[in-house]
C-alpha cells in the first residue's frame, strides 16, 4: 500500500501529475494539477489514496493528510466515487466542506462539481455523525473549524466563473488573484462549461501567469 510519494514533478495535465521517484514516473490524480507548483528543483509530497479496480490500478494524490482523510470519508458516501470525490476537494479548503456539511448547508454543497440536491442530502446524512471521531484525529476543532482557522461557507456569485472563482479563493487564492484569471479565461469561454472545466481552466491562467513574474 503506497502512503505517500514524494519525488520531482515531471509532467502535469488537467487532472493529473506526474511524479519522477527515482527515476520511476507514478501518474497521481489530483484535485488541481495546475496548484502543484514547486520552486525551481524542490520535491513534491503527495499523500497517496491507492484504488483499485477490476480494469485499473489508479493512484490519487493530496497535499496534506486532511484532504486525504476527508477523501477517503467521502468514498463512505452511497453513490460517489473517487472523480465525484476529487471534484468535491476542487470544490473548497476542507475545513470549508466539513463546515457545511456539518451545518446541513445543503445550498453550498450542491455547488461544488458533479454534486446535486439527492446527493448533497446524502453527503449530509452519511457522513454528519462521522465527523466527530474524524474530526479529532484530523485536527477538527468542535466549533467546524481547522485548527486556528475560522470557518466561513462562501456564497458565490451567479454562474459557472462565479462557482469557479468562490473554488479559487477556497482554495487560497486572493480575490485579485482569481479576478485575473478570470480576465484571462472568460473571453475563451464558448457558454455552457462546468465550474470545474472553467476553474481548471483559472488554475492554467494562474500557472502561466506566475512562470512570467
Amino acid at each position: 500500500m503506497i502512503d505517500f510519494l514524494r519525488g520531482q514533478l515531471a509532467h502535469r495535465e488537467t487532472d493529473y501529475i506526474v511524479l519522477d521517484v527515482h527515476g520511476v514516473g507514478y501518474r497521481v490524480f489530483c484535485s488541481n494539477p495546475f496548484a502543484v507548483q514547486p520552486k525551481d528543483s524542490e520535491e513534491v509530497t503527495m499523500y497517496i489514496h491507492y484504488h483499485v479496480r477490476e480494469d485499473a490500478h489508479m493512484l490519487f494524490g493530496f497535499p496534506t493528510r486532511e484532504e486525504q482523510s476527508l477523501f477517503r470519508l467521502l468514498l463512505d458516501v452511497t453513490g460517489i466515487g473517487p472523480k465525484v470525490a476529487l471534484g468535491i476537494l476542487a470544490g473548497g479548503r476542507p475545513e470549508v466542506i466539513i463546515g457545511a456539511i456539518r451545518q446541513e448547508n445543503l445550498g453550498f454543497l450542491t455547488k461544488l462539481p458533479g454534486i446535486g440536491k439527492k446527493t448533497a442530502q446524502r453527503i449530509v446524512l452519511d457522513l454528519k455523525d462521522k465527523l466527530g471521531a474524524w474530526s479529532s484525529a484530523a485536527g477538527v476543532t468542535d466549533d467546524g473549524g481547522w485548527g486556528p482557522a475560522s470557518l466561513e461557507t462562501p456564497e458565490p456569485e451567479a454562474g459557472a466563473w462565479g462557482e469557479a472563482k468562490a473554488a479559487l479563493m477556497a482554495l487560497g487564492y486572493t480575490e485579485a488573484e482569481a479576478d485575473r484569471a478570470g480576465e484571462t479565461v472568460r473571453p475563451k469561454l464558448k457558454g455552457g462549461e462546468s465550474a470545474d472545466a472553467v476553474t481548471k481552466l483559472a488554475l492554467q491562467a494562474l500557472y502561466q501567469q506566475s512562470l512570467v513574474k
